[in-house]
């Protein structure tokens, strides 16, 4: 056998069926369309939603109200143990230190540091977002808790 004698593997290939050329075709008269009816008319289609004439759902649930999914900001959440677990004494915990230790690959809105766990180290942590209790932990050790204020954008 060559190497180069290549065929489809099989059913790869089909016949394309052909329709409406008369009854003995198997496939005449109404084409396999059945008898009558919007469907089975030229251009007889219907949107994507349709329920026959009745008023369809997307148009019986009331669209009111406001949403703030679009609005709402989504932090990186950090336990104080996890912290206390990856940084030495005396180190300063912000997104940069977060990315060079490999805790942190995205940053969505910002860095939010939580109080579970216990701090035992003296940490200086800038971050978004912190908890009352992680603030207590982290100031209880010796270490300084400071907040990034975002930018506000100027107005012309």
């Amino acid at each position: 056998m060559s190497d180069f004698t290549l065929s489809a593997p099989q059913g790869a290939n089909k016949k394309k069926r052909i329709v409406g050329r008369g009854s003995s075709s198997g496939r005449g008269t109404t084409a396999g369309k059945g008898n009558k009816g919007q469907q089975s008319r030229s251009g007889g289609k219907t949107y994507v939603g349709f329920e026959g004439g009745q008023m369809p759902l997307y148009r019986r649930i009331a669209h009111r109200g406001f949403s703030n999914a679009v609005f709402r900001k989504e932090y990186v959440i950090f336990n104080v143990s996890e912290l206390n677990a990856k940084f030495a004494d005396g180190e300063t915990v912000d997104v940069a230190s977060l990315v060079k230790k490999g805790l942190l690959n995205k940053c969505l809105d910002g860095v939010k540091v939580l109080g579970d766990g216990e701090v035992t180290k003296k940490l200086n942590v800038v971050v978004d977002k912190i908890s009352a209790s992680a603030k207590a932990k982290i100031e209880k050790a010796g270490g300084t808790v400071s907040l990034v204020t975002p930018k506000k954008e100027e107005s012309k």
